[in-house]
């Protein structure tokens, strides 16, 4: 029984993680200004030329973070998304990033 248990739970995270990486990757080519406006990023079928190619840089989850709330270079900072949006974002890059 306590197999079963496991398997589910294993199977129940595995759902809510599919789910939060199509959430990521809906607000990277969404989110106003689009993320794949500028970054290039194969998963999300990105070819924005103007900032790095995440799939080069292949930046961290904190990376990414900082760079959301306090921009970088010429990119600004998203103070328009909430903790959430962030996360989600962070999440998705940092996995995507081949």
């Amino acid at each position: 029984m306590r197999g079963l248990k496991h398997g589910a739970a294993l199977l129940a995270a595995l759902a809510v993680s599919a789910a939060a990486q199509e959430d990521g990757k809906r607000l990277f080519t969404t989110v106003t200004p689009a993320c794949a406006l500028c970054h290039a990023l194969r998963d999300a079928g990105a070819e924005g030329a103007v900032g790095p190619s995440l799939d080069e840089l292949k930046p961290d989850h904190d990376r990414v973070v900082k760079a959301l709330r306090s921009g970088i270079g010429q990119m600004p900072a998203f103070t328009h998304l909430s903790d959430a949006q962030i996360q989600a974002l962070a999440r998705y890059v940092s996995t995507a990033a081949k």
